[in-house]
Parts: C-alpha cells; sequence; structure tokens
C-alpha cells in the first residue's frame, strides 16, 4: 500500500482512538457497507477527507454518479485514473440507465455487463482474451503485464494472436484467436485498442477493492463522526502545515468550530473537546513535544494551572524558556485567565524574572514575606507581581500572531471581512491550486485548468523576493495568501515597475494573470496586470446609504484606545476643508463637543467605520 493509504489506515485508528476517548464506544463498521447516509456524501460532493475521492474532478465524477453501494465506489476508484478515465461518461450512462449498456461486441457483455459495458478492473482485461480469443490463464497474465508495462514489441505480437491465433510448427491450434471464435478482425481490432490503452493504468480488482474499503470507513466516520474524524485528519498532517488551512475549512463548512491552544484543555495533538476541535500545544511553534509532555504531565499531577503565573511558579522544567512562553501567549493558550495577549507579552520576562529570583533566594533559605501571607490567588499575583497592563491589540495584530505559531489563522482571517467581494471578483483559490498538484502529480496534467489560463486572484502579500535578471532588470516573487492557504506569483519587470509602489507585505491586491502549470513543480501565477484590492471594490456592498439629507455625524470616543483616538484625530484633520458638506460632533461620556464642517461620502463613512467601529458612529 502506498503512503497515502498508510496514513489514512493512522487517521483511521486515531479517530477511533479520539471516539473511544470521547464517547465511550468502540465502532463497529457496517459489514455489507451498504449506509444510504453514508453513500450521500458521494452523492452531493461532500467527499473532501475521504480516502481516494477528495479532488474536484472525482468529486465531479460521483456526484454524477450517484453511487448507493460498494461496487460503485470500488469502480471509482478504479475508473479516475489516465486510461479507464475515458469510460467515465460510458459507466455513467450505464448507470443511470440500466439496461442500455453499449458493447464492442456482444461477445463482450458476460465479462462487462457488471461494469456497463466498461472496462475497469485488469481481470476484466484477462477474462476478455480467455474467452474470446481463448488464451490460458498464465499467457492471458503475461498480456496483462505487457500492457500495464507498455512493452510495445510484446504487444505487437500479441494483437495477431488474438486476432488470428496461434498455430505449432504442426498445425496444431494452441491458441484459438477471436476470428475462429466468430468475432470479426475490426471488432477484435477496436477490443484490442481498448484493451491497451486501459490496461496502462488500470487496477487488479482486488486492489480497487481493498482501497474502497478504506474509502468507505472514512466516509463512514465523516458522517457519524465527522469531528473525531477531522481532527484525526488534522493530526495526520502536522509534518506539512501547507494543508491544514484547507482541511479546517472544511470543518467550519461542516460547522465544526476550531479552538485555540489551551493550557489547561489542550494536549500535544488535536483532540475533541465538546464537538469541537481544539489545537494541541505541540502544533505551536517554538513548543516541542518534551516541553509538551512536561506542562500536561504536571496539570495531571497537581490539576489545572489556576493563572498565567501559577503556570509559570508551576513548570520548573528548563526547555519551558522565556521563548516557548512567549510562543505560548502568540497562540491563545493563556487566553481563559483574564489578561490580554498584549499585557501578557509586556509582562511574562519580568514576571519569570521574579519567580527565578525567588527560587534563587529560597534555596538560600531567605524567605520572602509573601511566603508568610495568606492571600487568594489574584491578590498574591497583584502583591507578588508586576503586570504592564495593555488594551489588547487589534484584531489583525492578533491574527497575524496566530499565524506566525500555528501556521494557519484560527480566529479568523485579515480577509473577512471582504469574503463576499473578494468571491465575487476571483475566480480561483488556493483550494484550486492544490488539487491542480494533485492532479498533475497523479496524472502528468491538469484536468480541471490548463497551463497559461486567465485567471483572477486576490491576495494578501505576505512575502516579497526581488531579483535582478541578466539583462539587469528587476521581477519579483510573491508569496500570496488566501482563505485556504498561499501561492506564488510571480511578476516580471514590465509589471514590477508599473506597480513597484503597492507590492510589499501585508497589501491586499487584485492580480489578472495566467496559471503556470508543470509536472515538476507547484502551480503558480504569472501576473499580466496587478492593482490593489481598492476601496471600491472593498466597500462595494456598503454603497447605498444615502447622505442627501444628512447634516451631523456623531462618533463616540467614550470606549476608544488611545491608539483609536490618535488614527481618528488624523482621519478627520484630513477630511475636513472648505468642502464641508456634514457636520461633526464627538461624544466622550456625557461631554458632547461640534467640530468643524467634514466632507462625507460612503467611503469616507466606511473608513471612520472601521477605525471606531459600528456601535461607536451614528448619521443624523
Amino acid at each position: 500500500m502506498d503512503f497515502l493509504g498508510l496514513r489514512t489506515l493512522s487517521v483511521i485508528a486515531n479517530s477511533l482512538e479520539l471516539i473511544k476517548k470521547n464517547r465511550g464506544i468502540d465502532v463497529i463498521f457496517d459489514e455489507k457497507m451498504d449506509d444510504p447516509i453514508v453513500y450521500k456524501l458521494w452523492q452531493e460532493g461532500k467527499s473532501f477527507g475521504i480516502f481516494q475521492f477528495e479532488s474536484a474532478g472525482i468529486t465531479n465524477f460521483m456526484k454524477e454518479l450517484k453511487p448507493d453501494c460498494f461496487e460503485d465506489i470500488v469502480a471509482g476508484v478504479s475508473l479516475y485514473r489516465p486510461g479507464p478515465m475515458d469510460q467515465i461518461p460510458r459507466y455513467i450512462k450505464g448507470k443511470l440507465n440500466p439496461g442500455h449498456n453499449e458493447y464492442t461486441h456482444p461477445a463482450l457483455e458476460p465479462i462487462l455487463n457488471v461494469t456497463y459495458g466498461c472496462m475497469v478492473y485488469q481481470e476484466q482485461v484477462m477474462q476478455i482474451v480467455r474467452d474470446l480469443a481463448g488464451y490460458s490463464l498464465g499467457r492471458a497474465d503475461l498480456v496483462r503485464r505487457a500492457m500495464g508495462k507498455k512493452k510495445l514489441d510484446v504487444m505487437a505480437k500479441e494483437r495477431e494472436v488474438f486476432i488470428n491465433g496461434q498455430t505449432d510448427e504442426d498445425g496444431n491450434i494452441i491458441v484459438p484467436g477471436c476470428v475462429r471464435n466468430g468475432i470479426d478482425e475490426k471488432s477484435a481490432n477496436k477490443i484490442f485498442d481498448e484493451m491497451s490503452e486501459f490496461a496502462k493504468y488500470a487496477f487488479n480488482k482486488s486492489h480497487a477493492a481493498a482501497y474502497a474499503v478504506i474509502s468507505y470507513r472514512t466516509a463512514y466516520l465523516k458522517a457519524y463522526y465527522k469531528e473525531e474524524l477531522m481532527a484525526a485528519t488534522l493530526n495526520s498532517f502536522l509534518g506539512n502545515l501547507d494543508k491544514i488551512p484547507i482541511y479546517i475549512q472544511d470543518c467550519k463548512d461542516m460547522g465544526i468550530e476550531i479552538l485555540n491552544p489551551n493550557i489547561n484543555e489542550s494536549e500535544t495533538r488535536f483532540t475533541v473537546v465538546d464537538n469541537k476541535i481544539r489545537f494541541g500545544l505541540g502544533t505551536i511553534k517554538n513548543v516541542g513535544i518534551g516541553v509538551v509532555d512536561s506542562i500536561v504531565r504536571e496539570r495531571e499531577k497537581n490539576g489545572q494551572y489556576e493563572s498565567f503565573t501559577s503556570f509559570c511558579e508551576r513548570i520548573k522544567d528548563e526547555s519551558v524558556n522565556k521563548k516557548c512562553i512567549e510562543s505560548l501567549i502568540k497562540a491563545g493558550a493563556f487566553d481563559d485567565f483574564g489578561k490580554t495577549r498584549a499585557t501578557l507579552l509586556a509582562s511574562f520576562e519580568t514576571i519569570i524574572d521574579t519567580i527565578n529570583n525567588e527560587s534563587r533566594n529560597k534555596i538560600e533559605n531567605q524567605v520572602s514575606m509573601f511566603d508568610l501571607m495568606e492571600d487568594n490567588q489574584e491578590d498574591l499575583e497583584k502583591k507578588k507581581y508586576s503586570f504592564v497592563e495593555k488594551e489588547e491589540m487589534e484584531t489583525r495584530e492578533l491574527l497575524s500572531l496566530e499565524k506566525e505559531m500555528l501556521g494557519v489563522y484560527i480566529s479568523g482571517h485579515p480577509l473577512d471581512k471582504y469574503r463576499n467581494q473578494i468571491e465575487k471578483q476571483s475566480n480561483i483559490s488556493t483550494i484550486n491550486m492544490m488539487k491542480i498538484n494533485e492532479e498533475v502529480q497523479e496524472f502528468g496534467e491538469s484536468r480541471t485548468y490548463k497551463d497559461g489560463q486567465n485567471i483572477k486572484f486576490v491576495g494578501i502579500i505576505s512575502k516579497v523576493k526581488k531579483k535582478f535578471t541578466k539583462r539587469n532588470t528587476t521581477m519579483a516573487f510573491v508569496t500570496l495568501e488566501d482563505f485556504y492557504g498561499s501561492t506564488e506569483l510571480i511578476i516580471f519587470d514590465g509589471v514590477y515597475q508599473k506597480m513597484s509602489n503597492i507590492i510589499i507585505e501585508d497589501n491586499i491586491i487584485f492580480v489578472d494573470g495566467r496559471l503556470s502549470i508543470r509536472e515538476d513543480e507547484p502551480v503558480k501565477i504569472v501576473a499580466s496586470n496587478i492593482r490593489e484590492f481598492s476601496e471600491n471594490e472593498r466597500f462595494e456592498e456598503k454603497k447605498n446609504i444615502q447622505f442627501t439629507g444628512i447634516k451631523t455625524l456623531s462618533i463616540n470616543i467614550t470606549n476608544l484606545t488611545e491608539e483609536q483616538r490618535i488614527k481618528l484625530k488624523g482621519a478627520i484633520k484630513f477630511f475636513t476643508g472648505d468642502r464641508a458638506t456634514v457636520k461633526l460632533e464627538i461624544v466622550n461620556g456625557e461631554q458632547i463637543t461640534q467640530c468643524r464642517g467634514l466632507f462625507l461620502n460612503d467611503k469616507i463613512y466606511h473608513v471612520f467605520k472601521e477605525l471606531v467601529g459600528e456601535e461607536n458612529i451614528e448619521i443624523k
């Protein structure tokens, strides 16, 4: 069995462990494999995460086929391959129109009727040469092997034998051949051509059936125990974070909530908690397995950690250093303790130093005044430790920290507020590109997209690498991210010189380009034109506000942070002047201040709205 098959068996085993742990049951798969709820996943195109059935092409094939029995799954595994793939329309037609199968010759009906007139399995090739041309079992197997290995000289010889038979020196018939058995030469030639093309990539049925059993079992788990299956699937990709975002998106599509790592709930790997998937501590950058073992072991021995400082005091393992604790903070592992991540990041080093100094004092038999007091944990923290209290960071900063530590965004995405516009403006995503890569690896080409095909893509720039060519021109290799993953954008000199001012990290850009699909490298985008994903597009859905008759824009700054107030002050200064169209008032608690006139249109209104929050702005 190949690597994917072995990995899927591991996923199934891990799923069963999680189900046993969470639900206290042992899953018993149905022996007949005829559960209509399971087949509904294939029928509705919800086969992502099911072994052998994840690509867009095979998903569409199964949606058309409407499988309702195990034989259809075995056939699906076998047919979606370069040679047999040509038989797919014929197979679907036969499945959906029983009794109307098409055969190259009537003699094929007893062999191919179970697969609606299509060659699907290697065993059928062997049966054809035996029944139609009179081959022995051994010789039939040699023909199968020759076709599979593309031995052209052997196949040319066997074509003659298959059609006209073979005799020995004395004229005794060794192989009768099709013609002697009543099959015309034209049909025999056509049948041999079909076998030759089919057998290059065909499965034997036992192999396909074994794969189909694994496919059915993953589908069964997805139908009845989706949380455990997806957690186990995510665990299988811990060494390859590139594919995790697409599976997390599939979880969200199924209504499964993904939770940040938690110092009191997370284990090493992904787990299931209350039908939600919890990130494991071992998924965090700079937090090794040994560190996680120490954290979990201490938690199991002495109970949950009561606070951030409780955690720092109890963990004595030297491997849990400042870098490790910083990474845990950034990933949100301490969010339940009531301190903002900004506060913990500003305070943790001082707190750790305080604990280390106290430990040294105790070793020297010095008693701290705090040791003589009996206070609750919160009061003790205030007396012993100095927190630099800070307002929480902006959402985009928090998301950036999650991405840095976990390789993916969990609680949101920088592009979320533009999701509807992006889906309307673009016609390809990194999900599509991942599937292109899979198709190229499997078939040597993409079945859904063409090399050089024009596309439109929207993404956020995460990395820019400039390069000078031999002709002393500049080109750039840009890493672009969308909701599901990242892709490489190649920008040649002509486009780069025009748009270099917007090709900077964290910018959201709209790309007109073409696909570069190569067999030996991941699919890329070559830019034809680039523009900033402008406010016109970002606010496309927000242009219904009518400003006629509006006299006042009221902004409440009572609960704004200092940083928000500074930014607001700059925005007000920029948009005030002689072209003022409305009055501006600032509300601060009970105090209302009338300001200079403000120029206002729909775009400017939404600038202020994003800056202060919808709840703090009002038009009158």
